[in-house]
C-alpha cells in the first residue's frame, strides 16, 4: 500500500511540474505570442543575457535570436516576460504611447535603486514629467550651456587633463566618470570633491558593479554592496535636502535649491521623490559621458586620419580667435561640424543604453501578434544602429557617413539618448561636454594608449574599463 502511495505521490508530482513548465513556457495571452522561447523555469533566459559580449557588434543574446525569430521576438529575464523589438517603426510608436499603451519600466535590480518603494512619480507623465525636464534643462540645456556652463567645462576639463598629465597613465573610463560626476554634481548638489569628506564617485563605481546582478541583498553579494552604497548616497541627499529646507535664506543658485524651494508649490515633491531624483540624476551623468569618451580614445588610436581631421577643425577655431587664449563660445562649438560628426558615429556605435524598458499597460497588438499586458518591453536601439539598411558598412568608424543621412533615418534609427517625450533632457550637455573634452584635447595635450582593452557590455549597458592613456601638455 505504501508503495502504490508513493508511486502515486510521484506521478502527481511529475504531472504537476510537467504541467508548471508547459504553462512557464506557453504563456496566457488573448491573441498570439511573439516568437521566441521563455528559457528555463524562474531564471528565464537570463544567463544569456549577462555575460559580456567583446565586441562592438550586436550582444549574441540578440543578434541570435533576431535572425532566427525576426526584429520582434519574446523570452524571458529574472522570471519576467519580456518582448523584444529591433522593428523601427514599432519603437517609434511605443515612445509616442507613453502613459496610453505603455510606462518606463526598470529590471528588478534597477527599479529596487532608482524607484522608491511605492513611489510611482518616476515613471510618470503630464505635469509631473514636464516639471523634471524643465528643472533639468534650466540647469543643464542650451540656454544654460551657452550662457554659462560651457567656459565652466572647459576649465573643468582642461584641470582634470592637466592633472592626468602628471600620472604615469590614466584608466581614462573611470577617469573619465569621476570627471563628469564631480562637474554634474557641482551644478545639481554644489558638490566639491576636494573639500567633502565624501568620495561620490567610489560611491557611484560600487553601485555600477552591482547593477547587473541578481537582486540577492545577501552580505557578500555585488548586490548586497550596490545597494549599501545607493542607500548611503541618498541618506546624504536627503541631509543636504532637510539641510536647505531649514536654511532657505543660503542659497547656492544650483539644481537642488531650485527644487527645495519648489516643495511648497508642487505637492507631487516628496523629500523621497527628490531624493531618488537627484541620485538618478547623478547616475546618468557618471556613466554615460565616461563611456563614450574611453571608446573614442580606442577608435581615434585606430583611425589616424579622422584624429588629424578632428585636430586640425579645432585647432582652425584657436586661429581664428582674436584672443587665442579666451574661452570656447558657444558660436564655435555650434561650428564643429566633424567634430560633431566624431561624436555621433562613437554614440552609434558605443550604444551605451543598447536597451530601453517599457512596460505594457494594456494588450498591445503588433505585426499579428500581441504583447499581453504586464509584459516588459526592450526596445533594443543597438539593432537600429547597427542596421546595415540605414548604416552601409555598420561596424566601420565612419564620421563622414553622418553628411549624407537624412534627418527622417536618424530620427527613426539613431536614438544615443532615448526616443520620445523620454529622450534625455542631457542630451545637448552631453555632447558639449564631450566636444568640449576634444577641443581641449587635442590643442593643448597630446596622448598615447598604453593599453588597450576590448570594449566589453551586454544589452543594458555599455562599459569601456581597461583603456589606459599617458597624456602629456603640447610645448
Amino acid at each position: 500500500m505504501w508503495t502504490l502511495l508513493g508511486l502515486c505521490l510521484v506521478a502527481f508530482l511529475i504531472i504537476y511540474i510537467t504541467h508548471w513548465i508547459m504553462k512557464w513556457r506557453n504563456p496566457k495571452c488573448n491573441g498570439v505570442l511573439p516568437p521566441g522561447s521563455m528559457g528555463f523555469p524562474l531564471i528565464g533566459e537570463t544567463l544569456s543575457l549577462i555575460i559580456p559580449s567583446y565586441s562592438l557588434d550586436l550582444h549574441p543574446f540578440i543578434k541570435k535570436r533576431l535572425q532566427r525569430y525576426g526584429s520582434i521576438f519574446r523570452t524571458s529575464l529574472a522570471g519576467r516576460p519580456v518582448v523584444i523589438s529591433a522593428d523601427p517603426d514599432f519603437n517609434n510608436f511605443l515612445f509616442q504611447q507613453e502613459g496610453r499603451s505603455v510606462e518606463l519600466w526598470y529590471l528588478d535590480t534597477f527599479s529596487k535603486i532608482f524607484v522608491h518603494e511605492g513611489d510611482s512619480k518616476t515613471n510618470a507623465v503630464g505635469i509631473v514629467h514636464k516639471y523634471v525636464r524643465s528643472i533639468f534643462l534650466n540647469h543643464f540645456g542650451a540656454e544654460r550651456l551657452k550662457e554659462k556652463l560651457l567656459p565652466e567645462i572647459e576649465g573643468f576639463v582642461n584641470k582634470n587633463l592637466c592633472s592626468w598629465s602628471s600620472q604615469e597613465s590614466v584608466e581614462v573610463k573611470h577617469a573619465g566618470s569621476v570627471m563628469v560626476l564631480n562637474f554634474s554634481a557641482k551644478q545639481m548638489i554644489s558638490y566639491d570633491a576636494e573639500k567633502s569628506a565624501d568620495d561620490l564617485s567610489e560611491r557611484y563605481t560600487e553601485v555600477i558593479e552591482g547593477l547587473m546582478s541578481f537582486p540577492l541583498n545577501i552580505p557578500g553579494t555585488a548586490y548586497y554592496n550596490c545597494i549599501k552604497h545607493q542607500k548611503h548616497v541618498t541618506a546624504m541627499l536627503r541631509d543636504m535636502l532637510k539641510e536647505r529646507r531649514s536654511s532657505p535664506e543660503i542659497q547656492h543658485g544650483d539644481f537642488l535649491d531650485q527644487i527645495a524651494n519648489d516643495m511648497d508649490k508642487e505637492k507631487f515633491l516628496s523629500e523621497d521623490f527628490i531624493v531618488q531624483l537627484v541620485f538618478g540624476g547623478l547616475f546618468a551623468s557618471f556613466e554615460s559621458i565616461s563611456a563614450v569618451l574611453a571608446l573614442a580614445f580606442s577608435l581615434l588610436a585606430e583611425n589616424p586620419s579622422v584624429l588629424e581631421e578632428l585636430t586640425a577643425e579645432q585647432e582652425a577655431i584657436l586661429k581664428n580667435r582674436e584672443n587665442p587664449n579666451s574661452s570656447l563660445t558657444w558660436d564655435e562649438y555650434k561650428s564643429m561640424t566633424f567634430t560633431l560628426q566624431v561624436i555621433n558615429e562613437t554614440l552609434r556605435l558605443g550604444n551605451v543604453a543598447p536597451g530601453l524598458l517599457r512596460r505594457a499597460l494594456k494588450d498591445i497588438p503588433v505585426k499579428g501578434f500581441t504583447i499581453p499586458e504586464g509584459w516588459t518591453i526592450m526596445v533594443v536601439t543597438s539593432a537600429l544602429q547597427l542596421n546595415p539598411n540605414t548604416f552601409e558598412d555598420p561596424l566601420k568608424f565612419n564620421p563622414g557617413r553622418w553628411k549624407d543621412l537624412d534627418s527622417h533615418s536618424i530620427s527613426k534609427n539613431f536614438m544615443p539618448f532615448g526616443g520620445g517625450m523620454r529622450q534625455c533632457a542631457g542630451a545637448e550637455y552631453s555632447r558639449v561636454f564631450m566636444a568640449t573634452f576634444f577641443h581641449v584635447l587635442v590643442t593643448k595635450y597630446r596622448w598615447t594608449t598604453i593599453k588597450g582593452a576590448r570594449i566589453a557590455r551586454n544589452p543594458i549597458l555599455g562599459f569601456g574599463d581597461g583603456i589606459h592613456v599617458k597624456f602629456s601638455e603640447k610645448n
